[in-house]
Formats: structure tokens, C-alpha cells, sequence
């Protein structure tokens, strides 16, 4: 055979092993799912907010809520290991905005402390732990009051942080970021009837034929708009779009992130619309009327301005009900892979984003808590995760997720067992009452489709000191999620962890 003959064979294996490829990515992005890797306690109130950064090879995350600020590894299996916490400002909070980047040569953490009406600049160190460096306190030029989201933008000779805030003095704030965090104003602008700036809790940034966009949503103003940013950090409006009672779904607009496919870029805004509130609480527009629930997609057009695209609307088979975060998992040429958290329908949902701008559904995790603003996505080795926390109080919890091709499990049951051994100083009438708060919790968590139990009968010496056994059934991964996060499966853990010496549990699938 000669060289052309061998050249050509050779370019005919490599297009075929390069089509398998295609296929094989094609179906694993068609059904992908979320599974739980890891939970960890967090030292704060709450989680309002979660970010990730990568410094010096290694993967820390940064969940923020009322007056705290917690710090982790994660590695390649998705396991996350406590580092420190930090107090906020005042002890006040929560941390709603939070954005990490590099400034010359150091690593920073901005964090906007909502009702402490500052921002607060963290420098990260090489272990990943915190050591503030600036206080950014509101004046009667900016708007930081009740500030909740924050945005870098890196131009050529300078980055920037964008604020923005929410309710009483609402507006749109720029600052030049200094070398060692510190903050310097730029420019301000207030919101009025024409711009969406009024409770920016999403911002994003496309960066267009050397032009640079900010996109901002309104959640009290119902609505999107697009800004000019200048290489100063100057900016001035461009276009802004409102809600109407028909085709759009911006009541209560929520998150904001972005794609570029191609050469076209989109912008996806989520809403948590406002009849998940009282009308007579802090929602200054209540003449709203329910439309629905869906995530919009905008193109950008050749000006930066946003241009209505397409809508993927709620329905029976998804869970987008009450978005209160939109993180992108991963892109490639012809399509994105998009996470959106709620906290209403507590669950992530999964959905993919073509080339041509059009959403569709891919599957959903029902997690079993409320997710605020806390969702984050995170890449390691190729490996996409999702770090989620959520704002109740009883939770204290930081989960993360693995995104990876669904496993069937049609026609099959999980069993949950649990295996106890208590304290030699237990009392019996403490062993009884933790066995009926056990037993308690079928009637509790209706996902729980059958739970038995019992004690100890074996004879071979094998059984290391456990003595109880409850064995839990469910019918698939969202049973087991809600029960995991459930109060009532919470207060049986403080209740009787105390008299707790050792527990063993195994998760198994079995035909049904």
C-alpha cells in the first residue's frame, strides 16, 4: 500500500472514530441526570448563595447566607472539605452576590452583603480561605442598598464590578477594582420607568465583535435591559424589553446568564414570578396578572440589544416553577446544557439549548429543599458538577451533584437501610422513643412507600454491635432526595443523634 493510500485509510478511521464520538456525546447530552455525590454542614444561618473558583490547580467553593460565609475544597468525586467560615460585616447578610476572579496577580471574592448595604472584598489565599481586604460602603452617589448582584467585567486596562440592588433606592452601579480589591466608584445610574433595574438579581456579559453587553433583569420592574459598556467602565442603555400579559414570562424576572453558540449569542432569563408572593408585601407592581411559568430566551442582536427569541414554558413534565437561578453546565459548537434551580418546585431541572435559540426539557432531580440563589456549576477533569444549598433554616446543608448520562432504572425499587448502634449508656425508654420516631416517619414523608424494621436476632457474632435495622423503600431517586432533606427526617437526627455510637447505611435497586 503506499503513502497516499495509508494517509487516506488513515483519515477514513480517524472521521469514523470522530462520528462515534459525536454520537456517543449526542446521546449522553440528550438524557443526562443529577446524582448526589456529597452534603456537608454549613456553619452559617443559611445558604443564600454559592460560587466556585479554581486557584493553583485546586477547586474551592464559597457558600454564602445570613451572616456567614463558608469555605470548601471540592475534588474530582464531587467531595467537598470544610476550610473555614467567615463572618460578614455587622454579622449581617445575607451574602446574595457573590463573584470570584483574579485582579493582576491575586484572587478575589466580592460579596454583596445585602442588608449590611456594602460590599465586602475578600482575598483569596492559597489554601482557599478568606482575609478581607475592603469595605465598599453605599453613598448617596451609588446604589449598594439591599445590594444583591454582582458582575466583573474585564476590559483591556481595567476590570469592573457591576452592582446591582433592590427596593428602596434601586439602581445600577459601576466601580473600577483595584489591585488590592478595593472599590472606586464610576459611575451610577438610577433606576426610573424606562430601564429594568429595579431588584437586578441577574446580570450577564457577551462580549460582541470587540463591544462589550450587560444584560440586567428587573424583578420588581418585570423586565430585561441591555447596557453599553465602555473601556472606563462607563455605560449607557441600550434597549429594554418589559413584560406583557401574552408571549413573555418576566413577571418577578429573576436569573440572567448567557450562551454563545456559533456566532450568535442568546440570553436566558428566568422568573419567579410574583404570585408566589403577597400582594401586600414588598411587590410594588400588583397588578400583575399569572401567566404562567416559563425561561425566555433572547438573541442579541448586531447593536448588543435584546430581540424576544423563544420561550420554554412550564408544564406538567418539567419543574420551572419559581426560578430563582440559571447556571450554564456545559457548551460546545451546537448546543448547551443548562441547570435551572426553583424554589418553589424545590428541584433542579436540566435543559439543553440548540443553536437555533430553542429550550427544550431533559430531566429533573426533585432535591427536597428550596433553592434561593444558591446553584452553582463547576467543572473538574472533564467532570460537570452542581454545588446547591438553600435558604431554610433548618437545613444547613451544602450538596453537590454529579451531571452524567441517566441510569435506567425502570421497573426497579430503592431500598434505604440503616443500621444502628446506640450508646451503651442509651436508656430503653430513649431507644423506645427513637424507634417509634423512626417508625414515625412513614406517615411524615409521604415518599416513603413501605419501611420495616427490626432488631438484632443474629447468632454468628457478626453483627459489630448494631443492633437495630430499618429498612426504607422508595420508588426512585426523588423519593430519597425529599426524604434526605425532609424536616421530619432532620429532627430525627437531632433527636436521637446523641445517643447514636455508630451508623451504617446502604442504598440498593431491586426489581419491583
Amino acid at each position: 500500500m503506499n503513502n497516499k493510500k495509508i494517509m487516506n485509510t488513515f483519515k477514513y478511521v480517524l472521521a469514523a472514530i470522530f462520528a462515534i464520538a459525536q454520537i456517543g456525546n449526542a446521546q449522553s447530552t440528550d438524557d443526562l441526570m443529577l446524582y448526589r455525590k456529597d452534603f456537608k454542614a454549613i456553619s452559617g444561618e443559611n445558604t443564600v448563595s454559592v460560587t466556585s473558583y479554581e486557584k493553583g490547580g485546586k477547586h474551592y467553593v464559597f457558600a454564602g447566607g445570613v451572616g456567614n460565609i463558608d469555605v470548601y475544597g471540592l475534588n474530582e468525586d464531587g467531595i467537598l472539605s470544610p476550610i473555614s467560615d467567615h463572618e460578614l460585616h455587622m454579622k449581617k447578610g445575607p451574602a446574595r452576590g457573590m463573584v470570584a476572579t483574579r485582579i493582576k496577580n491575586n484572587d478575589f471574592l466580592f460579596v454583596a452583603n445585602k442588608h449590611g448595604n456594602i460590599i465586602e472584598s475578600f482575598k483569596i489565599l492559597d489554601s482557599g480561605s478568606l482575609e478581607r481586604t475592603a469595605l465598599t460602603e453605599d453613598t448617596e452617589d451609588t446604589y449598594l442598598g439591599t445590594a444583591i448582584t454582582l458582575q466583573v467585567v474585564h476590559m483591556k486596562n481595567g476590570s469592573y464590578l457591576f452592582v446591582g440592588g433592590l427596593e428602596e433606592n434601586p439602581g445600577l452601579s459601576c466601580f473600577q477594582i483595584q489591585e488590592n480589591g478595593a472599590l472606586t466608584h464610576v459611575q451610577s445610574m438610577k433606576d426610573d420607568e424606562t430601564v429594568h433595574t429595579d431588584g437586578i438579581i441577574g446580570m450577564y456579559v457577551h462580549k460582541v465583535k470587540g463591544k462589550t453587553y450587560l444584560y440586567t433583569g428587573g424583578f420588581q420592574d418585570n423586565g430585561v435591559s441591555s447596557f453599553r459598556v465602555y473601556e472606563d467602565g462607563t455605560f449607557k442603555n441600550i434597549n429594554n424589553i418589559s413584560d406583557n400579559k401574552t408571549d413573555r414570562y418576566l413577571t418577578g424576572t429573576y436569573p440572567v446568564t448567557g450562551v454563545t453558540l456559533e456566532d450568535q449569542h442568546y440570553v436566558i432569563v428566568g422568573h419567579r414570578h410574583h404570585k408566589y408572593y403577597k400582594r401586600g408585601n414588598f411587590i410594588k407592581r400588583k397588578d400583575f396578572v399569572y401567566h404562567g411559568d416559563g425561561v425566555s430566551v433572547f438573541k442579541v442582536d448586531k447593536k448588543g440589544a435584546l430581540v424576544p427569541h423563544f420561550v420554554l414554558k412550564d408544564d406538567e413534565s418539567t419543574k420551572l416553577s419559581g426560578q430563582t437561578r440559571i447556571e450554564v453546565i456545559s457548551v460546545n459548537t451546537d448546543e448547551a446544557v443548562l441547570a435551572v434551580g426553583t424554589r418553589d418546585d424545590e428541584a433542579i431541572q436540566l435543559l439543553k439549548l440548540n443553536k437555533e435559540g430553542v429550550l427544550s426539557p431533559m430531566n429533573y432531580l426533585e432535591t427536597g429543599y428550596s433553592i434561593y440563589y444558591g446553584l452553582r456549576s463547576h467543572s473538574i477533569d472533564e467532570k460537570d458538577f452542581l454545588i446547591a444549598g438553600s435558604f431554610r433554616f433548618d437545613l444547613h446543608k451544602l450538596v453537590t451533584y454529579n451531571v452524567m448520562p441517566k441510569i435506567n432504572r425502570d421497573h426497579k425499587k430503592l431500598r434505604h437501610v440503616v443500621h444502628l448502634k446506640y450508646k451503651s449508656d442509651a436508656t430503653n425508654t430513649q431507644i423506645k422513643e427513637a424507634e417509634q420516631a423512626f417508625v414515625a416517619l412513614k406517615d411524615q414523608i409521604p415518599q416513603i412507600t413501605a419501611l420495616e424494621w427490626g432488631i438484632n436476632d443474629s447468632e454468628e457474632g457478626a453483627s459489630k454491635g448494631f443492633t437495630h435495622t430499618f429498612t426504607l423503600t422508595f420508588n426512585n431517586e426523588h423519593g430519597r432526595e425529599i426524604y434526605l432533606f425532609h424536616k421530619a427526617h432532620l429532627d430525627l437526627v437531632a433527636k436521637v443523634g446523641p445517643i447514636i455510637a455508630d451508623v451504617l447505611v446502604m442504598d440498593y435497586w431491586t426489581e419491583e
